[in-house]
């Protein structure tokens, strides 16, 4: 019998827009590790532009092209979602030094609440450091073309979006 411990990391995020920097990182986790999940945040203080099961649906299609990535939409606590999950990795992408601060205080408590969990930060590609969801987001609004920051899915859903609101 096989006892070898799979190795499963969470990529936690809201996902409003996903950019081709959230897909750089999830193809470069996807080589690292056995699983990655993809956990699309639904309870957040954030104003998104998708719903929840929109979000799901579209990291769904994007990340469809690799066999060891998984998509779920989760609320609450992401520490007892990455027990749920067997996971004891939790992915954090930075872009900049300023994300730094932010994420290395979350880090730390989320070892608090589960001791056994570790923090893989990953930096984007070079011609990713500067996109955000939140700039994707006002680009869009404003309406400046997106196709270099997302996938040709995920800019057709936004002007669909925005054509209705």
């Amino acid at each position: 019998m096989n006892n070898v411990k799979k190795r499963i990391a969470v990529y936690p995020g809201t996902f409003d827009p996903i950019t081709l920097g959230h897909e750089d990182l999830v193809r470069r986790a996807a080589h690292l590790f056995d699983e990655v999940i993809v956990a699309v945040a639904g309870s957040t203080n954030k104003v998104t532009l998708f719903t929840l099961d929109e979000r799901v649906r579209l990291a769904q299609t994007v990340f469809s092209v690799y066999a060891n990535v998984r998509v779920i939409g989760f609320s609450g606590l992401l520490m007892q979602f990455v027990q749920a999950q067997n996971a004891h990795m939790v992915i954090r992408g930075l872009r900049a030094a300023s994300d730094f601060e932010y994420e290395f205080q979350l880090a730390g408590m989320n070892r608090k609440l589960y001791p056994e969990f570790e923090s893989l930060f990953l930096t984007p590609s070079e011609q990713f450091m500067f996109i955000s969801s939140s700039l994707v987001r006002e680009v869009a609004t404003l309406g400046g073309d997106v196709q270099a920051f997302v996938s040709p899915t995920v800019k057709d859903a936004i002007l669909q979006k925005l054509k209705k609101s």
